[in-house]
């Protein structure tokens, strides 16, 4: 079923405000603190990166949560290793129990994510894996930012991969970071200039599709109407499958993209992420969940996944599990409310003798943006929506 586009942004998108001068950055806690990073085009080609420079492939196995996206298994396949699910607890804990009991000799890696900016016990899944002679993989697609026991996200496992995008206000991105291993690679190059020219158009044109840069938009008026009249013929010879510009995972596909192996992320993605607010981004985000906490809590056929948000964590989205979402969700996609459905599509074979919890939060857990853009009066609209379809039904 086609759904209206959101009335509000779904991810965060460029502004004014996104630089915000005044502010102090200082030391703000990030996947960026590990020695060792490169920017590239999206988390899986960040993970692809990993199981490169960990030497997995063809006869190894890699442990992954049954609770995920396609985009974390569809690397390992590629790589040519067996992806094995493992269970998670319902409030998205590693079970550590059942990994235990699936390892065999061909286990080389266990991936584990930090859900929507909560961590996992990176202790003591770290000394597990030292125990069985495990890589660990830390998924940070949701973290980019946080820490964990005073130490940032990102840094405890052998290699750790984020999503910039889902942070930062740009069309593409992600990164693989290490702390522990010096990335071994030839380096990145540029997707080259159309990559680069969609990678900045996107970004401004998402800007001013949500009311943003006003001034910005009417100074480019007639650029951008130059681009669009020949961005009709390149996106045709896309959609004939002649020509790939960006990223599928940027424009929300499926698949994992072999050919944006080796480049890296965009100039202008790059350079936002380098001048934009990372401060900012860590009390907006936290504020703006605390107050989607405090608006939804105690609401009828609907509770938070986690019951408060702890000091170091900076979150992604606010989930929220809901008993009957096939009612919810269609009400509030068609008024326009942006919501965001992690692991909504399993792998197939994944199910609930794989996992309960994760069916069960495949189905009933949806997510609803917290991100720092997101201007008080965008966020109080979708609050009312929220709790007008809830009370109703």
């Amino acid at each position: 079923m086609a759904y209206p586009k959101p009335k509000i942004p779904i991810q965060p998108v460029l502004s004014l405000e996104s630089f915000n001068l005044n502010r102090d950055d200082g030391d703000v806690p990030s996947v960026l603190h590990a020695r060792h990073a490169k920017f590239v085009t999206s988390g899986r080609i960040a993970i692809a990166m990993a199981l490169q420079q960990m030497g997995i492939g063809k006869g190894d196995t890699v442990m992954l949560p049954a609770y995920h996206c396609p985009a974390m298994v569809e690397p390992v396949i590629w790589s040519g290793a067996t992806p094995i699910f493992y269970k998670i607890h319902p409030d998205t804990s590693v079970d550590l129990n059942d990994v235990q009991g699936k390892l065999d000799a061909s286990v080389k890696l266990l991936i584990v994510a930090h859900y929507f900016g909560f961590p996992q016990d990176l202790l003591k899944i770290s000394d597990f894996c030292n125990q069985h002679a495990l890589y660990l993989l830390e998924d940070c697609a949701h973290c980019f930012f946080g820490k964990y026991k005073n130490k940032p996200l990102g840094t405890y496992g052998d290699y750790a991969i984020a999503s910039t995008m889902k942070f930062f206000p740009v069309y593409e991105g992600g990164c693989l970071v290490s702390d522990r291993h010096h990335i071994n690679l030839s380096p990145l190059n540029s997707a080259g200039l159309g990559f680069e020219v969609k990678a900045t158009l996107n970004t401004l044109e998402k800007s001013f599709e949500y009311g943003r840069m006003k001034w910005l938009q009417k100074i480019l008026f007639a650029p951008m109407w130059l681009k669009d009249f020949i961005w009709k013929s390149v996106k045709r010879k896309a959609s004939l499958g002649k020509v790939s510009i960006g990223p599928g995972a940027s424009d929300g596909g499926f698949g994992f993209e072999a050919k944006w192996l080796g480049k890296q992320s965009a100039f202008f993605s790059r350079y936002l992420i380098k001048h934009v607010s990372r401060a900012r981004i860590v009390s907006e985000r936290r504020k703006n969940y605390i107050i989607l906490q405090e608006a939804l809590s105690g609401l009828p056929g609907c509770r938070p996944l986690f019951s408060g948000l702890p000091e170091d964590v900076i979150p992604q989205v606010f989930p929220l599990i809901v008993n009957e979402p096939e009612k919810i969700f269609p009400i509030l996609k068609n008024a326009g409310v942006p919501i965001i459905r992690f692991g909504e599509f399993l792998w197939d074979g994944v199910d609930a003798t794989v996992c309960s919890a994760s069916v069960d939060l495949s189905r009933h857990l949806l997510q609803f943006p917290c991100h720092q853009e997101l201007r008080a009066e965008e966020q109080a609209w979708m609050i009312a929506q929220i709790r007008k379809v809830f009370l109703s039904i």
